[in-house]
């Protein structure tokens, strides 16, 4: 009577271990579901946001001779100041990465202050942006002068929304790492904001290129 009892309890304790198995391996599965549609979703908005920069590129290109007597492009761009811009960005972007491996190592402490430099960088980057859109609007260079301004104006202007959209977004992570500390979601989430750093830096190389580079040399 013994054996069979005993026989019966570890056939029980058998099923529901593996049915524990079973819903583990179903969660996990879940889980690496979800973040593959994440990740796939991700990489559908940055190929849409690689179309709407380039048709705004491409409206640039068409609009950089259109001045309508109104000030040129090697008159209104300062490419020592656009450097400054570049530079910062640049470092910026390279930050972001110092974060993302000082998450993946576990490193709460390095991950937050390499993101809280970024985030810095980020908002000089926005701030000089701005500056910059200032001083064009007080000497009388707004984007209704003409459609080479109108273009610019809407080509680096959205780059710098962008920029911004991403601030509040790493301002968040932040919080959530600080509060809650370093978890597998915080951390892909932190990946995911890198890349989206990493394509606004891709993105400002062809605008410092195309737009301030070109439009000094009157290209």
């Amino acid at each position: 009577m013994y054996m069979k009892y005993s026989e019966r309890a570890t056939e029980l304790a058998t099923q529901q271990g593996a049915q524990s198995v079973g819903r583990a391996a179903g969660s996990a599965s879940r889980q690496a579901e979800a973040a593959g549609k994440t990740e796939f979703g991700f990489w559908v908005y940055l190929m849409t946001d690689c179309i709407l920069f380039a048709s705004l590129f491409a409206t640039f290109a068409v609009l950089r001779d259109s001045t309508f007597g109104g000030p040129t492009r090697p008159e209104i761009f300062s490419l020592s100041f656009v450097l400054l811009e570049t530079m910062i960005l640049l470092t910026s972007s390279f930050v972001a990465g110092l974060a993302v491996l000082a998450a993946r190592a576990g490193q709460r402490t390095w991950a937050l202050r390499w993101l809280l430099l970024a985030f810095l960088l980020g908002a000089a980057f926005v701030a000089l942006e701005i500056h910059e859109f200032a001083k064009l609007a007080s000497e009388d260079h707004g984007w209704r002068r003409s459609a080479f301004l109108s273009s610019f104006f809407t080509l680096v202007g959205t780059h710098g929304l962008h920029v911004t959209i991403g601030l509040i977004w790493a301002g968040g992570l932040g919080l959530t790492i600080w509060k809650k500390g370093l978890t597998s979601l915080s951390v892909k989430r932190l990946t995911l904001w890198a890349m989206f750093w990493h394509f606004l830096d891709i993105v400002w190389i062809f605008i410092f290129t195309i737009v301030y580079l070109m439009g000094v040399a009157g290209v």
